[in-house]
């Protein structure tokens, strides 16, 4: 795609978002009427994701040629996600303790929903048993990323070590690979007609603009809490890219597509096709485009795990319950872990975030506190997200 129809294409979703907004808002429930042309586009993205991961990471190794580079590339991957991970929730805890957001609110009695419940049992162990899948199509009919990416990582390895004959089986991929972003390109011609819609569907949902306000206001400083620290962080991970991969403001321009679509899907798995294709676009190589941008959209959740420290500080002085410092230092090693575990899909972290409020012993009743609120923070915690999966490809192709 040429920069000027980049640039084109960027401006019409911009405004498919903003239409949204208003239509949504003013439309009220009538506006739930278009929300078939959002799942459209939504299944139209998601049809893409298992064939193009899958076919990226084998293509990608494939590339490096010794593999032993593939130590060296999946090392810095893995440090700097980890490193930035945990840089969001101690961001997350240093703006919720500035701001003390849950200070003197009124506790209200709301049902929890059941998917989140059946989580509470879930701990640590569970993050390393979703590894690896005994049934890969069950895993791929799930939209489980993270079993099929170890699985495509191990296929790949197998293939470097039989010589010529896994030259036909790369090319193969390859080829899946490049039609796969062909296919993207297509797909994000409907992005302005789906980006409005889903977003108009969703506002719409909460019964319009006056329903949506009176929801805000009743958490509306944990709402500024958690902006406040998302946009330090996505500062922070700039300031990362201009230091360290020495790009600057072309670059953020350059991901804007997948930033504003990532904003309208609230999915980082959904919306990695199409950053996949910008940071192509952007003169990323192509071995961060095909490994480091599918692991991140699986285990890099920047967003994520920014949003579970504040969101369960919040409830702690809802309860007025003080947490001490070594239970903030569990709070900050179990929201990172948790992070890490989350899968790239709406309302990830409400349902990981019942690991961290079990690990400090916070009732789990207090996330209805933020169920309100949820989907309108989790397009922004989405957008933290792939911005920080975008830099970190940005990075990684700079170092390796």
């Amino acid at each position: 795609m040429s920069h000027f129809h980049a640039l084109v294409l960027l401006g019409f979703i911009i405004a498919g978002a903003v239409i949204g907004v208003f239509y949504g808002w003013y439309a009220g429930e009538a506006a739930m009427a278009v929300a078939w042309l959002g799942s459209l586009f939504l299944n139209a993205l998601k049809m893409t994701i298992i064939p193009l991961i899958i076919a990226s990471v084998v293509s990608g190794i494939g590339s490096l040629g010794d593999i032993r580079q593939l130590g060296k590339l999946g090392g810095y991957t893995m440090v700097y996600y980890l490193s930035t991970t945990a840089l969001a929730v101690f961001v997350g805890l240093l703006v919720v303790n500035w701001i003390q957001p849950g200070a003197g609110i009124q506790l209200t009695q709301t049902a929890v929903p059941e998917h989140i419940l059946s989580k509470q049992d879930t701990g640590i162990s569970d993050i390393f048993l979703s590894l690896i899948s005994p049934n890969l199509f069950a895993a791929a009919s799930q939209t489980e990323l993270l079993p099929l990416i170890v699985f495509a990582i191990l296929f790949a390895m197998a293939l470097t070590t039989i010589g010529d004959r896994s030259k036909p089986v790369f090319a193969v991929f390859d080829g899946i690979n490049e039609a796969m972003m062909k296919l993207v390109i297509w797909i994000m011609h409907f992005a302005p007609v789906g980006i409005f819609a889903l977003i108009a569907a969703r506002l719409g949902s909460t019964g319009g603009g006056e329903q949506f306000m009176a929801e805000i206001s009743a958490v509306g400083m944990h709402v500024v809490t958690v902006l406040t620290g998302l946009l330090l962080h996505a500062i922070i991970l700039f300031c990362i890219l201009y230091f360290v991969a020495h790009r600057g403001m072309d670059y953020l321009l350059g991901m804007a597509r997948a930033l504003v679509t990532g904003f309208g899907t609230a999915s980082s798995s959904a919306t990695l096709p199409l950053t996949m294709e910008c940071a192509r676009e952007n003169k990323v190589s192509p071995k961060a485009v095909k490994f480091v941008l599918p692991l991140g959209a699986t285990i890099n959740m920047d967003g994520t795990a920014l949003y579970e420290a504040a969101a369960v500080m919040f409830i702690a002085q809802a309860y007025g319950i003080e947490l001490t410092l070594m239970q903030q230092g569990l709070v900050f090693i179990t929201a990172t872990l948790a992070a890490i575990g989350a899968a790239g899909i709406p309302e990830a972290g409400l349902v990981t975030m019942v690991i961290v409020l079990t690990a400090v012993g916070l009732p789990l009743e207090g996330i209805a506190l933020l169920l309100a609120v949820d989907w309108f923070l989790d397009r922004f915690r989405t957008t933290v997200n792939i911005w920080g999966d975008s830099v970190g490809a940005a990075v990684i192709a700079r170092l390796t």
